[in-house]
């Protein structure tokens, strides 16, 4: 249990009924009416739903614990993800929904953080950006280059986005994990 008060971005609360919520910012306002009372934007842990909620000050709310975790991950075992825990080196198979997007940014060997709760797997994050290959792209038009048009490009684990002409078929680039925007060239 905790206070209102003592609340912190990134911190995870269990509401109604057992759902986790994670905090994404607070405010204390203090009217010059009034209780004081805490402003909050909270996102649901499984479904990601963002709510505005607001508390009294002081009221107590139950804390859940999340294990995160660096993992690195391994390989795909049908509609499971395999990660490895560099520590102690046990492997963890997480499906595809607790993965979500970050499924279309993970390689062999890609780091990425996976949060738990009492063993159940919440979500999988992925540095904010990450480093693949083009594996197909059509080639760029010599008259279009000054536009700063783009054009659909496949990355190495096969998701598809936008990226600028002048990019071609076995170049490194950096991509947004959380947008897919193409990010720039990686020097090699």
């Amino acid at each position: 249990m905790a206070s209102t008060n003592d609340l912190k971005n990134g911190m995870v609360l269990k509401l109604e009924g057992g759902q986790l919520w994670s905090v994404v910012e607070f405010q204390h306002v203090k009217p010059g009416k009034g209780p004081a009372f805490v402003r909050t934007k909270l996102k649901n842990v499984l479904s990601g739903k963002v709510v505005d909620k607001t508390f009294n000050a002081g009221v107590k709310v139950e804390t859940a614990t999340v294990d995160k975790r660096d993992m690195q991950f391994s390989y795909m075992d049908g509609e499971y993800f395999v990660f490895m825990d560099m520590e102690t080196y046990d492997q963890l198979m997480v499906d595809r929904k607790a993965v979500g997007d970050a499924a279309n940014f993970l390689i062999e060997g890609f780091m990425a953080t996976v949060a738990q709760h009492e063993g159940e797997v919440l979500f999988v994050e992925l540095p904010a950006a990450v480093e693949l290959v083009i594996q197909e792209t059509e080639p760029g038009v010599q008259g279009d280059r000054s536009t700063g048009g783009t054009k659909p490009a496949t990355l190495e684990t096969g998701h598809q986005i936008q990226v600028p002409l002048f990019i071609t078929t076995g170049e490194k680039i950096k991509v947004d994990t959380r947008t897919s925007d193409y990010l720039g060239r990686v020097n090699s």
